[in-house]
């Protein structure tokens, strides 16, 4: 690693979005971890109205915010879903003139809407689940076909997840999609492996894929499993030489497709017809117990060092 830099950083939790908490937890934590050292520390916070708070909790407006983050070298933002992840505040930063960690504009904006994600894997030859996208006023159209998966299009930490297994469950499933979201993917359901890989773009400019990490849980990894512990992170996931290259090939080939920087989870199925993707996250869950931490760990990459990987690389 080359020589360490100093510089005053901007830790951005919270935002609009039903991940507020989830955000908040990443932010926390990546705040506490940079090293005081190397790195001054400033903490805001975007509350669940959309307002800013400063590391006392003082509310701000956005020219106030904006200020804050002119006075510092860098922004990490750390603000899951809609309103942050999909590139709305990397537009924020550009427009303010900050160098920010994560993924541009472009790249938060079309990772964060899965069915577009879809159309560019399938463009570069990874395959995808079927699937289409309705609304309100096309849902209540919708036949039943079979066991199907119905989430927002655009909307992270599996809110508003259902793995249909009967028609009378479809109509439910469907409204509860759309309250987070007015577009809703329906996509058949894969029987496969959950296999996930991180890319990490690093300071010197190259591309680091992380060991695959395999989520093991009865059902659908949605909201419970997630956060209440009823799934089984193995990292490095069991695979062989051949299945793991593949992984690694695919996630950094929708990497670039995408135009991701910084850190993203790419997301898959391993069945027994070969991959599918499944998503893509560009601001992924950030404490130390988070999936793209723990994979990196195993990769002899621990926490700190991530971050401030993904810091320098910001700034160089």
């Amino acid at each position: 690693m080359s020589a360490r830099v100093s510089a005053r950083v901007a830790v951005i939790g919270g935002g609009r979005s039903c991940e507020h908490d989830v955000s908040l937890a990443s932010a926390a934590s990546v705040a506490g971890a940079l090293d005081p050292a190397t790195y001054d520390v400033v903490r805001l916070t975007i509350d669940r109205d959309g307002s800013w708070l400063d590391g006392h909790g003082a509310r701000l407006d956005l020219a106030g915010a904006v200020g804050v983050l002119a006075g510092c070298d860098v922004v990490l933002p750390v603000v899951h879903g809609p309103h942050g992840e999909d590139g709305t505040l990397a537009a924020l930063c550009e427009l303010a003139g900050r160098p920010y960690v994560g993924s541009g504009v472009g790249a938060g904006a079309v990772a964060m809407d899965k069915w577009v994600t879809k159309l560019v894997a399938e463009a570069v030859g990874i395959a995808t689940a079927p699937g289409r996208v309705v609304t309100a006023t096309t849902a209540t159209g919708l036949a039943w076909t079979g066991p199907v998966v119905v989430k927002p299009v655009a909307a992270g930490s599996s809110h508003g997840v259902t793995l249909v297994r009967d028609p009378g469950a479809l109509a439910p499933a469907l409204a509860a999609a759309l309250a987070l979201d007015d577009r809703v993917l329906v996509e058949e359901v894969v029987v496969g492996r959950e296999v996930d890989v991180a890319v990490l773009r690093r300071a010197d400019g190259s591309l680091l894929a992380s060991p695959a990490l395999e989520i093991v849980v009865d059902g659908l990894f949605d909201l419970e499993a997630k956060y209440g512990g009823g799934a089984d992170l193995r990292v490095p996931a069991a695979l062989d030489e051949v299945e793991a290259k593949a992984l690694e090939e695919a996630a950094l080939a929708t990497y670039a497709a995408l135009g991701c920087d910084g850190v993203a989870r790419v997301d898959f199925f391993l069945t027994a017809g070969g991959l599918v993707l499944n998503e893509v996250n560009t601001v992924p869950g950030m404490t130390e117990h988070s999936q793209v931490p723990r994979m990196f760990a195993a990769a002899g990459l621990p926490y700190a060092a991530l971050l401030d990987e993904l810091v320098r690389a910001a700034l160089a």
